[in-house]
């Protein structure tokens, strides 16, 4: 019997980098500072939390929205940090991970032929989502090294068919954040096209030497055509629970969850409340920056006897870093040498880029033990 002919959707995609790294990383016994994932555990007390929901029955489905108790805190949440009052019912919807959100996002409001503004380098699931849906990706490069925004080149690239603009901030793969400014020079473009905006603000609370996130819903303008999307697995160092969510004006809301509902209909429920009851205490994310910064200057000092360059990083808990003191190779293979050679896996920032940009620069992930850090670096300065 012949088999079915199958045409793939996503001709072009196989496994992810992070997957292939990290594997690598595993079969060759070297230090994991790829994937985005901390080493360690999270706070005793949300795990207490969790087990207590789960003995307290709240194990069948949540609301497709999400618990009220999650989205009331969240809401709470978003009013301290950012002065904007998202109503719980008609504005949060509480996802399976930041991924999920994106993904019901980009297809509530792409449809075929539509133009998508995409910001390279940009992390891998924005893409085959817009595929998928018919979108067009039109690719504006961030400035190097700096990875800031060049917002005459995105006025260049809007067109009548520009429907979505994606932002990043902070932004992975390059820790770099939006500034007064850019905030200043959306606000400009939005007056001229009427295109709506994904606001990918999973690092929120990883912003470091005193600067704050300025997130979207901080300015009215652009949080009334914004789908903003954060992510407690980043928060709260439990990306197995894949807990995100979305805030979006109602109308958007209404057309996300109409997507949301068949693909994963509802997160969940023991992670859902026991989030809730967490976040009742703030202190555990208006510490992360704190956190997040002594660990990302303990990598930077142990490093300082290499020959890497670090790039500046203001947010997430990644690390750029040239190496072009130590290799001619392009980055891929480069990140697959130094796992197999040095024992070190990294991500190669070219896989970032449609078109493979090659700056010979590598991604560390610094959300790991201190001893990980020291034993990782001891090999890098061997280098």
């Amino acid at each position: 019997m012949t088999p079915p002919l199958l045409q793939s959707k996503l001709p072009n995609i196989g496994a992810t980098i992070f997957t292939t790294m990290s594997q690598l990383a595993q079969e060759h016994g070297a230090i994991n500072l790829s994937q985005g994932f901390p080493d360690f555990g999270c706070a005793p007390e949300l795990l207490d939390l969790a087990n207590q929901a789960m003995q307290n029955g709240y194990n069948q489905y949540a609301p497709s929205s999400g618990l009220p108790l999650l989205r009331q805190q969240i809401s709470k949440k978003t009013e301290q940090l950012y002065g904007y009052t998202a109503n719980a019912d008609t504005q949060i919807t509480v996802t399976s991970g930041a991924t999920e959100a994106l993904f019901a996002a980009i297809s509530a409001v792409v449809r075929p032929g539509d133009e998508v503004i995409i910001l390279e380098p940009s992390y891998d699931s924005y893409v085959p989502a817009i595929d998928l849906n018919g979108g067009v990706p039109v690719f504006v490069p961030l400035t190097f090294p700096e990875f800031a925004i060049d917002w005459q080149k995105v006025k260049d690239k809007l067109s009548s068919k520009t429907r979505l603009l994606i932002l990043n901030s902070p932004h992975n793969p390059s820790g770099a954040i939006l500034t007064p400014s850019d905030l200043q020079f959306l606000k400009e473009l939005t007056q001229e096209h009427p295109f709506l905006i994904i606001s990918d603000e999973v690092y929120e609370h990883m912003v470091f030497d005193g600067k704050k996130h300025l997130s979207l819903l901080t300015e009215p303008e652009l949080a009334e055509r914004a789908f903003v999307i954060s992510s407690f697995g980043k928060t709260f160092h439990t990306t197995g629970w894949k807990v995100g969510y979305c805030i979006a004006p109602p109308a958007l809301t209404t057309e996300f969850r109409k997507i949301h509902q068949y693909l994963t209909f509802c997160t969940a429920t023991p992670f859902q409340q026991a989030i809730g009851q967490y976040l009742e205490n703030p202190e555990p994310y208006l510490t992360l920056p704190q956190f997040y910064q002594q660990k990302r200057d303990l990598f930077a000092e142990l490093l300082k006897p290499s020959k890497f360059e670090l790039i500046p990083c203001a947010g997430t808990y990644f690390q750029l870093a040239r190496y072009n003191q130590i290799s001619d190779l392009p980055e891929v293979e480069f990140a697959q040498w130094l796992t197999k050679e040095a024992g070190v896996a990294v991500i190669p920032v070219s896989v970032f880029y449609h078109d493979q940009t090659d700056h010979r620069l590598v991604r560390f992930c610094f959300a790991k033990k201190e001893e990980t850090l020291q034993a990782a670096a001891e090999r890098l300065c061997k280098l």
